[in-house]
């Protein structure tokens, strides 16, 4: 049986101003390794097809299409380092660790060329607004392994508790999944209705993306590191379109709070791991949050929710 772990190894601490620039680094890592997967795979609706997701090591692509082959790449934690397995048994590593974007990118593709894998991407970020192109980015290059470990830990936790909480929806709701554009892990609810089109303007972003993205009614809930207006990690909900009321509701647990700057309610990470029970009042915070969504959008609840069924009741 393996034993408890202490609360900080569970829920670490992750002030932004202590690992704010390997925030940034692996913030572009990840969207070079996003940006492959998008350039392969098929679209999806929403964007789905160019997500990351949380592994018991850290973040993978899935295969990505090659051909008759397909690859992947994995992100490690742990041991630090990203790999790529290409199946007809082809691997190599690359070690996580203080390097620039630009030397991140150059080794990956060279790596890849080993491998007989050429894929080309837009070279430029999105959702940032100083975008420099990965291959020039000489700025980005700091790497805490301790950091991006915690990081990495609060993920696990906000991806089986969101994968709870996506659980108990039975209409169309999305994965699970990590989007390199903000380095948010999100899971997004949807009424089954048509949205009013979306304004766009997000930085770096095609305004067609962001509009197919948002076409349908939505409430989402997510974990990002912060920047900006919440300087902090935090745990987000919003709706789109934001439903008259929505920002004047109140919602639960005490700490949550709207967020006139992001239009989202937010509920500062710090709040979560100090809570006696962090994963009931994260999921408090999801279920309040989503209801107020729900409610004032005159979602048709009943036929899109269903209480949670026990594991194991097959």
């Amino acid at each position: 049986m393996r034993s408890s772990a202490s609360r900080d190894e569970v829920w670490p601490s992750l002030p932004l101003d202590a690992w704010s620039a390997t925030c940034a680094t692996l913030h572009m890592w990840t969207q070079i390794v996003g940006k492959i997967r998008l350039a392969q795979c098929p679209w999806m609706n929403h964007s789905w097809q160019v997500t990351l997701y949380v592994t018991s090591r850290g973040l993978t692509t899935l295969p990505i299409p090659y051909g008759e082959w397909t690859f992947q790449f994995d992100f490690d934690f742990i041991h630090h380092q990203l790999s790529i397995r290409v199946s007809d048994g082809g691997m190599a590593m690359i070690p996580l660790e203080p390097q620039s974007v630009a030397v991140f990118y150059r080794r990956l593709m060279e790596d890849m060329k080993i491998l007989d894998l050429r894929v080309d991407i837009s070279k430029k970020p999105n959702e940032v607004a100083d975008a420099i192109p990965f291959d020039q980015d000489g700025i980005h290059r700091e790497y805490d392994r301790d950091y991006a470990n915690r990081f990495w830990r609060i993920l696990v936790q906000a991806d089986r508790l969101m994968k709870e909480f996506r659980s108990r929806f039975i209409g169309k709701c999305s994965p699970v999944h990590l989007f390199w554009g903000a380095l948010d892990l999100a899971c997004t609810r949807f009424s089954g209705r048509p949205a009013p089109k979306h304004p766009g303007g997000i930085p770096n972003l095609p305004d067609s993306v962001t509009r197919e993205a948002y076409s349908h009614e939505v409430s989402s809930c997510g974990f990002w590191p912060g920047s900006g207006a919440i300087a902090y990690p935090a745990f987000y909900s919003y709706a789109y379109p934001e439903p008259e009321g929505f920002a004047d509701a109140p919602v639960r647990p005490d700490g949550a709070f709207y967020s006139k700057d992001l239009r989202e309610f937010i509920l500062p990470y710090d709040v979560v791991r100090q809570a006696e029970s962090p994963g009931q009042t994260l999921l408090e915070f999801f279920q309040a949050t989503y209801e107020v969504a729900a409610k004032l959008g005159n979602w048709d609840r009943v036929a899109l929710e269903r209480d949670p069924i026990s594991k194991g009741a097959a």
